[in-house]
């Protein structure tokens, strides 16, 4: 099974060249997307911290699932009804579950402008697929707030959140995203030590981001795999085609 995390950035760095990467991968099983848009241009305008938004794909609805017509997706905003996480997953493959949890506020917060954007609810989306040998997908986008990625109390908790879902978790799982914190820090190690195996460490990876993000430090996104899934292949794809590089995660459950 093929499974691509992505943050799309909305569709920032070039239409085409995302639209072209969806038309490229239709061999994936699933895709694990984060910030997508479905309208939403007025929280957008509320919050000036993420700059001109003005190129975000918010009609990413009306052509992304014409692309990938093979696939059911699965939308799940945490901000509002307009922006969040989604999982495409190919026709052929069962559902038996989908739904979210979350690890960070609710659904119906709305962070002040002290806060600003990056500090909205976050969610776990989940898919359970399969039906001889079920396993559970986590789609996660965890807290941003445009001061760097260590440890906050509020990242330490969102953590602890975590876990918790993954420990009412019952067979294989695996937990992918983009969770904006480094390697070292105990927000990543809460989630390791909850038995995960962190996929970005076993394979010695040393960044998670393309030539589009000029900042210094590198990480951002994780695949985290469960001691059930023993066959696993993984990578940093070289595609450009947002601020954030896609991870390609290949398991037998």
């Amino acid at each position: 099974m093929k499974i691509i995390s992505l943050n799309t950035w909305g569709g920032r760095a070039g239409r085409d060249l995302i639209l072209n990467f969806f038309r490229e991968n239709k061999d994936v099983d699933v895709f694990c997307l984060q910030e997508i848009w479905s309208g939403g241009q007025e929280i957008a305008r509320k919050y000036n911290e993420l700059g001109d938004l003005s190129d975000v794909m918010y009609d990413f609805f009306d052509i992304v699932p014409e692309i990938l017509s093979d696939y059911n997706y699965y939308f799940r905003p945490h901000v509002g009804d307009h922006y969040g996480l989604c999982i495409f997953v190919k026709k052929t493959i069962p559902v038996e579950e989908e739904g979210e949890y979350f690890v960070h506020k609710d659904k119906d917060f709305t962070p002040d402008d002290s806060v600003g954007i990056g500090g909205h609810a976050r969610n776990l989306q989940f898919v359970k697929i399969g039906s001889d040998n079920p396993i559970t997908i986590w789609n996660f986008h965890g807290l941003w707030n445009g001061q760097g990625k260590s440890d906050t109390q509020d990242r330490i908790t969102q953590s602890k959140n975590i876990t918790k879902a993954l420990e009412n978790t019952t067979g294989p799982h695996v937990l992918i995203g983009d969770f904006n914190l480094l390697p070292e820090t105990e927000s990543v190690k809460i989630i390791e030590n909850s038995g995960m195996k962190n996929m970005i460490t076993e394979y010695g990876i040393k960044s998670t981001r393309t030539s589009f993000y000029t900042k210094e430090l590198k990480f951002a996104d994780y695949a985290f795999v469960s001691p059930e899934v023993e066959d696993v292949n993984f990578e940093v794809l070289p595609d450009e085609v947002s601020d954030h590089s896609a991870l390609l995660l290949e398991i037998t459950p």
